[in-house]
């Protein structure tokens, strides 16, 4: 199994797919590496040889933010969001959506599931 960013990445699929494996690679930026690399997107990784793997980590770490660099930089940006007490950053602390979607109906994903109206008389 290739290691590469601190991620082991599966060995029966298709490099192009198991790139993807690696927070902040997508599909887009596994084909860049890859041409960069000069790896067939085709290949398993499996069949990839020490110095293909080498190839690849040294591509992905020396150029790209991914993995711890790339979460902690994104934190690092959230709390800066919340400690100016911008209106994105009050979003961030109440758990709402953040980019101007309705709250009114759906946004279960950020609110939680529904309270119910406890106690509530009918009438």
């Amino acid at each position: 199994m290739a290691r590469i960013a601190g991620v082991d990445i599966p060995r029966e699929k298709r490099v192009e797919v198991a790139l993807t494996y690696i927070f902040g690679i997508g599909a887009s930026l596994s084909r860049k590496v890859l041409t960069q690399t000069q790896i067939s997107p085709d290949t398993r990784v499996d069949a990839l040889t020490e110095d293909d793997v080498a190839k690849l980590r040294s591509v992905i770490e020396g150029e790209y933010r991914v993995e711890g660099n790339l979460r902690s930089e994104t934190a690092i940006n959230i709390k800066r969001l919340m400690d100016i007490g911008c209106y994105r950053g009050l979003r961030w602390r109440r758990g709402l959506p953040v980019r101007g979607q309705r709250t009114r109906t759906n946004a279960r994903t950020r609110k939680g599931p529904k309270k119910g109206q406890i106690g509530r008389k009918k009438g």
